[in-house]
């Protein structure tokens, strides 16, 4: 509108009121509509900010709250003749409300529950490094600091998997969370495994298992850790195991799930190899994460696990991997005194397995090259091939029991009494007890309810060395 429309006002008949009257009434009109439009300003980003808004904003933290503009005179309401247009406000008290409304849209919105499954950690608790070593570029995500002479908590995943998909379901269980609030916990990503990883370049050669258990004491040593306690399942509890061989005195302690210490011999390597001309990546790799009912049933968890190795992971990159697993040589342990110069680990372990898992036999074959008097051996009834998964509660209340035989946690709250402390001196002797056998079906079966019976029978006994299976 120009400015002609008001000083050309035409004179309406029988009109009595004065021209330059109904002139400032037009204009005090429009500058109380021009004020009404502040919605329509966008709020100054930080950077945007002068001086005066910033003082503005401090104003009105140290009143307590927001400034309360007298609200413009309403359109229909009738103005009196005499009296004068009201005062222009500034223009910044505008950018003001709209800066306080977004502080409090931003704080009402800030606990929304994650539609992302990138997210199930907490943001800020988890970074992520890419950590250079003799072998190439290794993933790692590690929370907290390193606590004193404490061990840190690693763990490394099974080929098909990553460190989400292997250890999410474990680490985000309560009774998990109330044991690694005291330990640094870092979590390794086999080369090229991790989520939105880069296909790595053609002709590369994808490092050996005994590669990948020599890159960790660079991770061990770029992050200052006096010593780990490591988690392993499958292919991560292979290497893992192949670390403690080669530096028993980095490892404190080892929970080993569904470790196979076996190479593949010529009819199985020729097997796989027909399986992967035959049928699709995730599904020659399901069968190793599996059992067989699990699969026949096609559960759930197959079924979204099928989904996410197909999507999450970078199938050449997988593809290297499983091969290179697939060529593993055996791992050169046995038992004392069972052939000249036996080497074996010589930290406490917990050998994990379940029910008809497709590892059940590696694991009873590696119980069988342990030390008997530092390794207990954690069969998991229902659990299916993936117990971190399928039984967290379980595997963390074992594993809690494992930390506190190494002396790390002074008691254990067992939530089934009373809610009470339970005494470390039974849950030591639990996490000490015996090598497990799986000799029998009536064995396995009878020893549940005298696991702790033979364990104290025996604790004062130096000489004698009891076989025995804890199961759950």
């Amino acid at each position: 509108m120009g400015p002609g429309l008001f000083w050309n006002f035409p004179p309406k008949a029988g009109c009595t009121v004065p021209q330059s009257l109904l002139q400032t009434m037009l204009l005090s009109r429009m500058a109380g509509m021009k004020e009404q439009q502040f919605t329509e300003e966008k709020p100054l980003l930080p950077e945007q900010r002068g001086v005066d808004s910033d003082m503005q904003d401090k104003g009105e933290e140290a009143s307590g709250g927001l400034p309360c503009p007298a609200s413009p005179a309403s359109p229909a309401s009738p103005v009196p003749p005499n009296e004068p247009p009201p005062p222009s406000r500034p223009t910044h008290r505008w950018h003001v409300i709209a800066r306080h409304w977004l502080r409090q849209t931003r704080r009402r919105t800030s606990g929304v529950i994650p539609e992302s499954c990138e997210q199930l950690m907490p943001v800020g608790d988890w970074k992520e490094h890419d950590i250079e070593t003799p072998y190439g570029m290794l993933h790692v995500v590690i929370r907290g600091a390193p606590k004193g002479n404490k061990p840190a908590i690693l763990t490394y995943h099974d080929v098909g998997l990553n460190h989400k998909l292997c250890f999410n379901s474990f680490f985000n269980n309560e009774d998990m969370q109330e044991i690694t609030k005291h330990f640094v916990v870092c979590h390794v990503d086999a080369p090229g495994q991790q989520i939105g990883a880069s296909q790595l370049p053609q002709g590369y050669q994808y490092p050996t298992m005994d590669q990948l258990a020599g890159m960790l004491p660079t991770v061990v040593q770029h992050f200052g850790f006096k010593s780990i306690v490591g988690i392993g399942v499958g292919a991560g509890a292979y290497i893992l195991a192949k670390l403690a061989l080669i530096f028993p005195d980095m490892v404190e302690g080892l929970v080993l799930l569904n470790i196979d210490p076996n190479g593949k011999g010529w009819i199985d390597w020729a097997a796989t190899k027909l399986s992967g001309l035959t049928s699709a990546l995730p599904d020659t790799v399901l069968p190793h994460l599996f059992s067989q009912e699990e699969l026949m049933n096609n559960t759930e968890l197959v079924q979204s696990y099928r989904q996410q190795i197909n999507n999450t992971i970078n199938q050449f990159n997988l593809q290297l991997f499983w091969n290179m697993y697939n060529s593993r040589r055996d791992l050169e342990m046995n038992r004392s005194g069972t052939v000249i110069n036996a080497k074996t680990l010589k930290c406490p372990v917990m050998l994990v397995v379940g029910d008809n898992a497709p590892a059940e036999e590696g694991v009873v074959e590696c119980n069988s090259k342990l030390d008997p008097t530092n390794t207990t051996f954690l069969k998991m009834a229902d659990s299916g091939g993936l117990p971190q998964l399928t039984q967290p509660g379980k595997l963390s209340e074992a594993f809690k029991y494992f930390l506190q035989g190494m002396g790390y946690i002074a008691y254990v709250k067992d939530r089934r009494l009373s809610g009470g402390p339970v005494p470390s001196a039974s849950m030591t002797r639990l996490a000490r007890s015996r090598t497990a056998s799986l000799t029998s079906a009536s064995s396995i079966d009878g020893s549940r309810s005298r696991a702790c019976t033979h364990s104290d029978s025996t604790e004062g006994v130096g000489t004698v060395t009891q076989t025995m299976e804890v199961s759950c």
